[in-house]
């Protein structure tokens, strides 16, 4: 692996065979133990730093993915947080349930409690996609737009802004309706674990190789 960056450089015989030290090994360990939860590029970048012996830069990247993963925590608990309460439209809310033509926007402002210059706002905003008829160039709102209406108009009550919302409602529709999204909630909350499990053995893993380093209160025995 040389040139890699992630371990440094090793001897060559006279055979022109690379000789590796159990220094090399605990580099190996401690970049694959990094990887799953930092990534390969933030992974390389980190022991890079260490074998040139800016350990603080190594530190100042694994914080950053750290505070990473604590903006995923809190976008997925805002998520939670808008979904709450929510359930299919038709069974929910058979008063604001869509017919088999959709509904117009006059109707579905007033069952929703609010004007039809809101729900065009929130059309500007992306938060809801009516198409319009043909024959007449009215908005009609199938049984999807009336979801995403229900749900920005929850999320408003509840203090959120129109930017704020827009990127739930595109959650809701990427996984295809509020059920397979509370069913991805789960996966998403695996995967967060899973990366915040990854970085502590990752983390063990780098605290080992600059032990093996010599490295000790901040200052590599390199530097002496």
């Amino acid at each position: 692996m040389p040139g890699s960056n992630f371990i440094t450089a090793s001897a060559s015989t006279a055979w022109g065979y690379r000789t590796y030290t159990p220094l090399h090994a605990a580099a190996l360990r401690a970049f694959l133990a990094l990887v799953p939860g930092h990534g390969h590029p933030v992974a390389t970048s980190i022991m890079r730093a260490v074998n040139q012996g800016a350990v603080d830069e190594a530190f100042r990247l694994i914080d950053e993915s750290h505070a990473q993963l604590s903006d995923d925590r809190r976008t997925l608990q805002a998520v939670e947080r808008g979904l709450r309460g929510l359930g299919p439209t038709a069974a929910s809310h058979p008063d604001t349930a869509a017919g088999p033509d959709g509904t117009f926007i006059g109707p579905l402002a007033k069952k929703l409690g609010i004007r039809p210059a809101t729900l065009r706002t929130w059309e500007r905003a992306g938060l809801v996609r009516p198409r319009r008829d043909p024959r007449t160039g009215y908005r009609v709102y199938d049984e999807a737009d009336v979801r995403d209406a229900r749900l920005a108009h929850q999320l408003r009550r509840g203090g959120y802004l129109l930017e704020q919302i827009a990127p739930l409602i595109a959650q809701v529709r990427t996984a295809g309706g509020l059920e397979p999204l509370e069913a991805a909630l789960g996966d998403w909350h695996g995967r967060l674990s899973a990366r915040g499990r990854a970085m502590l053995t990752g983390a063990a893993e780098l605290e080992a190789y600059l032990r093996e380093r010599g490295f000790r209160d901040g200052v590599s025995a390199d530097n002496g």
